[in-house]
């Protein structure tokens, strides 16, 4: 028998890919799955590639429920993630892929979600620095956003390095629409996406902000100020994300982005930094792997690091399961692709 977990907000993409991978984990099992708005339905009315999953039916969001698993993964709007997680026993392990854990500071969380703060839970990102170790040791894990993962793993061995700014750091990322969520809207229509790439929240008022700012503070870099501009790119899922930062040291060289990288993620099995290409999105897409590549652009004196990730994969449900393992006491890589899925 194999760790039973629970999975709320199984119907939407990121509880998905979730049921995905816990169907090939040789140590998990799936326990009830929870989806308020579907309940009663069966999962391949949500999900028709898990056909094996035809004899399973999400259930109503009971906390109770929930509790009779050995592990919950919460994947659910940040209000609702909040409440039912505070209705959970203290004592069973959960791990959130929404917000509502991820930001210490209340301020910025009132800035950014205009909701209570609920508090902050253990950041769930094992690639940063003590991060495996607080990982393995924590009952509540706040996974973090996929923009924000793709932004900290490309910046933060840089800053933490001294070699690039952080007070003076520029990313513009484009998602697949997946990220945006299941609940319909006139933005995402195939009809609006396909042909286009768009710019939205820009400005500095997207939620990741903050989060990348907490991760890259932490990691020794003074007070960050990012300007992050997000874009919606016509591909059902994916990020690439473009990092630059200005050089501290403006005779610092692509071989000192690239060495500094490269420590940083010695033995990280899902970030590999590629020795010449630069980072595709469909090379990543279906495993939990994070593609990066450097330059140091001598002609404007900043540091640019290129990062590709599935957002479903490391940047929701991989990253999460990958968390679950270091919490079971489990090899972190244990039923997780390094693979992307091609063409």
């Amino acid at each position: 028998m194999g760790v039973r977990v629970a999975v709320a907000g199984a119907s939407g993409y990121a509880g998905g890919e979730l049921l995905r991978i816990i169907g090939g984990h040789p140590d998990l099992e799936l326990g009830p799955l929870a989806a308020a708005t579907s309940a009663g339905a069966p999962v391949t009315a949500a999900h028709p590639h898990l056909a094996h999953l035809d004899e399973h039916t999400f259930e109503p969001l009971d906390p109770a429920r929930l509790s009779s698993a050995d592990l919950v993964f919460l994947a659910l709007p940040h209000e609702e993630s909040a409440a039912v997680s505070a209705a959970l026993p203290a004592g069973i392990p959960v791990v959130d892929l929404s917000a509502s854990f991820r930001l210490a500071d209340p301020q910025a969380w009132s800035v950014y979600y205009r909701t209570p703060h609920a508090g902050q839970w253990c950041y769930g990102l094992p690639e940063l620095p003590g991060a495996r170790e607080r990982i393995s040791a924590a009952r509540r894990v706040a996974a973090p956003g996929c923009y924000a993962t793709a932004a900290i793993l490309a910046l933060a061995p840089l800053i933490g390095a001294g070699l690039a700014d952080p007070r003076d750091i520029v990313i513009v990322a484009a998602s697949g629409t997946s990220g945006a969520g299941r609940s319909p809207s006139a933005a995402l229509l195939a009809t609006e996406v396909i042909g286009a790439m768009s710019a939205y929240q820009a400005g500095g008022t997207h939620r990741h902000t903050p989060e990348i700012e907490q991760a890259l503070r932490a990691v020794g870099g003074g007070e960050p100020v990012v300007s992050f501009t997000p874009m919606l790119a016509p591909m059902p899922r994916g990020i690439l994300a473009t990092c630059t930062a200005r050089l501290r040291d403006a005779g610092t060289t692509t071989t000192a982005l690239r060495e500094a990288l490269a420590a940083a993620y010695d033995g990280a099995p899902f970030v590999r930094l590629l020795r010449e290409s630069w980072p595709s999105t469909a090379a990543t897409n279906g495993s939990n792997m994070a593609h990066l590549q450097a330059a140091a652009d001598a002609h404007a004196g900043r540091a640019v690091v290129v990062a590709a990730l599935d957002n479903l994969g490391k940047g929701a449900a991989g990253q999460a399961v990958q968390a679950a393992n270091l919490m079971l006491g489990l090899p972190e890589t244990t039923g997780l692709s390094f693979h992307g899925v091609a063409p």
